[in-house]
């Protein structure tokens, strides 16, 4: 079965060794993806709302890059800093994968790799053809 690994421009991918997303057959599996935005900045300071749906939109674009969708994705893993917001949070996955129903689990985790960062999601997504 053929690997394909997907990076972006997220300094802590050559520094610790790991990619975006790898895809080997049908399976791709996203790395834990946090807020930041294109110029590499962190998106929605203090707004975990905010920063929750850019990491989805993280999630989407490496899925595209890809060969997948969000409606692809199977189980998602999010890691909050302060499980107070998590209906925030909660809210931002529910707008981006409420007709999807992947399962996920939401974990409180004492901080992520920039203090600023309240939330980072991570998915696993499966491409089936059209036959399932």
């Amino acid at each position: 079965m053929k690997r394909e690994s997907f990076r972006s421009a997220a300094p802590w991918e050559s520094i610790v060794g790991y990619s975006r997303a790898v895809r080997t057959g049908p399976f791709i599996a996203v790395t834990g993806c946090a807020a930041i935005g294109p110029d590499g900045k962190l998106v929605g300071e203090g707004d975990a709302y905010a920063q929750a749906r850019r990491c989805i939109e993280v999630i989407a674009e490496v899925l595209e890059a890809a060969g997948a969708s969000l409606g692809d994705v199977v189980r998602t893993r999010i890691f909050v800093t302060d499980i107070d917001r998590w209906e925030a949070v909660g809210r931002a996955h529910q707008e981006a994968f409420g007709d999807i129903m992947p399962e996920t689990t939401m974990v409180e985790v004492s901080r992520l790799i920039d203090p600023a960062m309240l939330v980072e999601i991570e998915a696993d997504a499966v491409v089936c053809d059209a036959a399932g």
